[in-house]
């Protein structure tokens, strides 16, 4: 399956420029023959807790990304922000070129560090979806520090998706974390990050494929634009059968571990 990763820059609390942007850069990658575009979190507003900001709702979002999914026959992963009641949501959702909503996930680590947690709720599931032979789980930002859900989603997913709003001074992190996440898991994990300043925050990008075997499959780099792969459910087989890690895996042991220790 061919896939692009949109590593943009965002405009601030401006869902008009960048979802005029979304659009440009979904039908650059319809014309090169792209099946599934990636982009980062909350790409429509840029990392913010001002919720306030969040004037369009999430049917309103999802029907604008199925519009121009459907417009340019092209699968599509988004992340997104609305405000329900006092609080609000960072939510990814993938939609097919049918306009089929695949997956809506909302993010189930808001990042305390930034005070998100006390803006946004707390997600409680993992999403799974399929697109063409491929199973893919969508996950968001801080969530890559907790390799447990990862564990959970890769019994099922070939492909884990993380799209984020990563600080330039932590990219040493983002780069190691979605290493060890590809090596523990054997399967693809693929990174989406934003670039440009948005709040005093500076961020590099650092967008990336990682194979099953946590090699870097593109050049990691800060560049706007489209990084385009063709991944392979060979690859990940072929890797599972020689050396599968699942199956040493004692959960049952694990979870006993975890609660002796409370």
């Amino acid at each position: 399956m061919i896939v692009a990763l949109a590593q943009i820059d965002l405009a601030w609390e401006d869902f008009n420029t960048n979802i005029n942007k979304v659009e440009t850069f979904t039908k650059e990658a319809s014309l090169k023959n792209v099946e599934l575009i990636l982009f980062p979190e909350m790409c429509l507003s840029g990392f913010t807790n001002n919720i306030s900001s969040l004037e369009k709702s999430e049917d309103e979002i999802i029907k604008t990304i199925k519009n121009i999914a459907v417009n340019n026959k092209i699968n599509i992963g988004l992340g997104f922000a609305t405000k329900v009641d006092r609080k609000g949501q960072n939510k990814y959702a993938i939609i097919s070129k049918s306009g089929e909503v695949l997956a809506n996930y909302t993010k189930i680590h808001p990042f305390t560090f930034g005070g998100e947690d006390k803006i946004y709720s707390k997600g409680d599931h993992i999403d799974i979806c399929k697109i063409n032979e491929f199973k893919i789980a969508p996950f968001i930002c801080y969530d890559l520090r907790f390799p447990e859900i990862f564990q959970i989603a890769s019994k099922e997913a070939h492909v884990i998706t993380v799209g984020a709003s990563w600080p330039k001074a932590r990219e040493d992190h983002w780069i190691s974390l979605l290493k060890a996440r590809a090596i523990e898991n054997q399967c693809y994990i693929l990174g989406i990050n934003r670039i440009g300043v948005g709040d005093g925050l500076e961020y590099n990008g650092a967008s990336v494929f990682v194979s099953p075997t946590g090699e870097f499959l593109n050049d990691v780099n800060s560049k706007e634009g489209i990084i385009i792969k063709n991944i392979e459910l060979d690859k990940i087989n072929k890797v599972k059968k020689q050396f599968n890690i699942k199956k040493d895996r004692r959960e049952e042991l694990y979870y006993k571990l975890g609660g002796d220790y409370k």
